[in-house]
């Protein structure tokens, strides 16, 4: 049995955590809920999901959490 090693299974670096962390400020802050709420624990959730996909641009991080949580681009 051979393991194979995917780009999901990698530790984040501090630079990703920072762009997920501003991902996740700006939804916040244009949804107007607080990060530590469940609400924001789910998005920061999705972020890194998405980040650890391939999706690393910022504003587009936010667009999909907009569209996986139900939200239209305002």
């Amino acid at each position: 049995m051979t393991g194979r090693f995917h780009r999901h299974d990698e530790p984040l670096t501090s630079e990703d955590l920072s762009k997920c962390q501003a991902a996740l400020e700006q939804y916040c802050r244009q949804n107007h809920i607080e990060a530590a709420s469940d609400e924001g624990q789910r998005a920061a959730s999705i972020i890194i999901e998405l980040y650890r996909q391939g999706i690393h641009d910022e504003h587009q991080l936010k667009l999909l959490v907009d569209a996986a949580r139900g939200y239209r681009a305002g």
